[in-house]
């Protein structure tokens, strides 16, 4: 059967569910939350290494809400979830939610709304989008409403087998939860341009079309990844679910706030994993590192003076382009497979100055490379 892996953001409104009605056009008093505006901020939730969904969901579930887009030219209508994420009205999504196409293509939704749990539903404002890392911040008027703030933990140190959580709207269910265990760190998925997003959570906790954009958090209630996307052979949930990591969505939060936008380092290089039986084979001098299939012509890595490969070679069921350098280190982090390189660079800005390790012929060698700005679509590379 042909596996696929789904964006879970688009799933279209059915008839009588919930969404902008047509005489809603976002304007006026209506729009607005009524009352006073009440904000609460969620530090933590029970004790380390005990996990309560119950009561995760019972201080949690009115932070989450239900993000509806609507498009234009007959694009019809989708929606995800989001979460508060701070007292002003800002609210965490994934970009794929509030926006269609990919890459250069890619476009806003013509409107969106924001449906919270008590029954309030008003417009929200995009204030920018990260393809990169499929991120979206929203911001809404919290004039009358009741803000809950989910607190954003670190994705550094997650194990394998710890219990999370997830909240979302699957198939326009609001509020629903459900539960699994990390079931593998550092996956690479794919962003709206084509480039890897790094570091991604694998989970087994139920997640489906309409949950994108929802937090999944762990025992003591804290965000540790955005839930975006699903792997399938048939279009459903089978358990294998991924979530963009907290550090990256606090960085791209951090960055659409300030810029609107979202920038990238760029070096511009095609790679593969050196294992040491690669290593060996093609005598790399080194059993682990990036081994550059092309260096982008142009591009900063190129610019510094490293090689790609060339030719196709045969070795495990695979072709290798023989003759590239092998990236073993940037600045001062040990390299190991080419997602290395990315979460490597992710600290740093374009235009910055890093150090670059890697071995050519055996011999080790460095070089300082100027970063560039990742193009708005392309191809998998750093």
């Amino acid at each position: 059967m042909r596996r696929t892996v789904a964006f879970l953001g688009a799933a279209a409104l059915a008839a009588g569910g919930c969404g902008g009605g047509d005489d809603n056009d976002g304007s006026g008093a209506d729009q607005r939350g009524a009352g006073t505006t009440r904000v609460e901020v969620i530090r933590s939730i029970g004790k380390p290494g005990a996990f309560d969904p119950a009561r995760i969901y019972k201080a949690e579930a009115s932070g989450v809400v239900t993000v509806v887009s609507v498009f234009g030219d007959g694009g019809g209508r989708g929606l995800g979830t989001g979460f508060v994420v701070s007292r002003s009205g800002d609210i965490a999504t994934n970009a794929h939610v509030v926006s269609d196409g990919e890459g250069n293509d890619l476009r806003r939704a013509d409107e969106v709304y924001v449906q919270f749990e008590d029954g309030n539903q008003v417009p929200a404002r995009v204030v920018g989008l990260d393809p990169n890392a499929d991120i979206a911040l929203l911001r809404v008027d919290p004039h009358g409403l009741h803000l809950r703030v989910l607190p954003l933990g670190s994705s550094r140190a997650l194990q394998v087998g710890a219990p999370v959580a997830a909240i979302g709207s699957p198939f326009g269910e609001p509020q629903s939860l459900s539960v699994g265990v990390i079931s593998a760190t550092d996956r690479s998925i794919t962003s709206l341009t084509g480039f890897d997003i790094a570091g991604a959570i694998q989970t087994d906790a139920a997640i489906n079309h309409g949950n994108s954009g929802g937090p999944l958090v762990d025992a003591r209630g804290q965000v540790v990844g955005i839930n975006s996307q699903i792997r399938s052979t048939g279009g459903g949930g089978e358990g294998v679910g991924f979530a963009v990591p907290v550090d990256t969505v606090k960085r791209s939060l951090a960055q659409l706030r300030r810029d609107g936008r979202a920038a990238y380092p760029y070096v511009g290089i095609v790679s593969v994993p050196v294992y040491p039986q690669l290593g060996r084979r093609f005598g790399l001098g080194t059993s682990h590192g990036a081994w550059i299939q092309e260096a982008v012509a142009d591009g900063p890595a190129a610019r510094a003076g490293l090689h790609g490969g060339s030719g196709a070679t045969r070795f495990q069921a695979q072709r290798f382009a023989t003759g590239g350098d092998v990236v073993v280190s940037v600045a001062g982090r040990a390299i190991r497979t080419p997602d290395d390189v990315a979460t490597a660079l992710a600290p740093h800005r374009p235009g910055q100055r890093v150090r670059v390790e890697y071995v050519r012929g055996g011999s080790r060698r460095s070089v300082e490379i100027e970063l560039g700005t990742r193009p708005a679509s392309g191809s998998p590379r750093p």
